[in-house]
């Protein structure tokens, strides 16, 4: 029989958190007891996200006090953030501070991805607004991590999943000197719902352009995630806008240790991601469209001698967010990781 956890989704007008109601929606284990939303409390969910209508049924969007009876409760809740960056750690300390509900959270900005605020200011230029809570999140992708942590959970950012998920495979087998090149593309949904000059159509379509070379905020938090195989990692990285709407493509050059050739990297990789339901490598260099709507990462792999390019494929919203958090939130609670995640995508969009 399948559970029934209730479960909270903050901030849920952002295209973020669309996607996770998405996916909770169709969930045999969650169900959604509140989608907590300050600028559209009682407007219907189906009305601001009209491809949610049917499944959505008559959920309506909810301020925080309308659920203060369930956050007092002592039922074991399940919290997705999907709040601005800046933003989130105040909001979840006062949650917590309040509530006396026995928690689990999984947030997906960017607020709890460092462990010391002294990380995090050299990042974002400003203190860290909750600094003792930063010791109860673990950042972390579920694909690379065997042991599910005992804390609550932050998930890296989309760029920082996308690259570092090859590269931990990679830098684990020993494969590759310690210095790589990054070059990814990503849509326009990676700016978030709120409308800009980089995401307005006529200017994106036809279009793409890099922006923050050598210094983009994913940067350091690639390099701390791939720290345990390689501590001197150092990711010279450069990001891209692209004329589409989903997607991260993402090329990694790296220089191998010895001379090999594609099929015994490949083979050593596959051997490193069996466990991970979610991950695919191959030699057949991957195609955006395959992956949009999945929770799914596909791996390219190119070797000439020592010269090595590696393309790695995600969904910006779902493997990058949402799917990520959905599928952490499944081995909080025990559940089978895959849970909620397999249903088929579109094949053309």
């Amino acid at each position: 029989m399948s559970k029934h956890i209730p479960t909270i989704v903050l901030g849920s007008t952002g295209y973020v958190a669309a996607e996770i109601i998405g996916l909770l929606l169709n969930h045999p284990s969650f169900r959604i007891e509140a989608a907590i939303s300050t600028s559209q409390a009682g407007n219907r969910i189906d009305e601001i996200f009209p491809h949610l209508i049917g499944p959505a049924g008559d959920l309506t969007f909810k301020s925080l006090d309308q659920i203060s009876n369930l956050l007092a409760s002592k039922r074991q809740t399940a919290i997705f953030s999907a709040l601005p960056h800046g933003e989130t750690a105040a909001f979840i300390q006062n949650l917590l501070q309040q509530s006396k509900t026995n928690a689990q959270i999984v947030d997906v900005s960017a607020d709890f991805r460092y462990r010391t605020s002294d990380e995090y200011e050299a990042v974002y230029g400003k203190p860290h607004p909750a600094p003792e809570l930063l010791s109860s999140f673990t950042c972390a992708l579920p694909d690379i991590t065997p042991s599910t942590p005992d804390t609550h959970i932050a998930h890296p950012g989309c760029f920082t999943t996308c690259v570092t998920l090859p590269l931990a495979g990679l830098f684990a087998c020993d494969l590759i000197e310690p210095h790589v090149n990054v070059s990814a593309v990503t849509g326009s949904t990676g700016a978030g719902r709120q409308p800009g000059a980089g995401t307005h159509h006529p200017h994106r379509q036809s279009s793409m352009w890099a922006y923050q070379p050598l210094n983009h905020r994913h940067k350091p938090e690639m390099e701390n995630l791939v720290a345990p195989w390689e501590p001197n990692a150092q990711v010279t990285f450069v990001p891209h806008s692209g004329p589409f709407a989903r997607g991260i493509h993402a090329t990694i050059f790296a220089t191998l240790k010895s001379n090999s050739d594609s099929e015994a990297v490949i083979a050593q990789l596959q051997k490193f991601f069996e466990p991970s339901p979610f991950i695919r490598v191959g030699s057949k260099m991957p195609e955006l469209k395959s992956i949009v709507g999945s929770n799914r990462c596909q791996i390219g792999i190119a070797v000439q001698g020592r010269q090595l390019v590696t393309t790695g494929i995600i969904d910006n919203l779902v493997k990058g967010a949402a799917g990520g958090a959905v599928q952490w939130m499944n081995r909080l609670f025990s559940l089978e990781e895959t849970e909620g995640l397999l249903n088929a995508t579109p094949g053309w969009i």
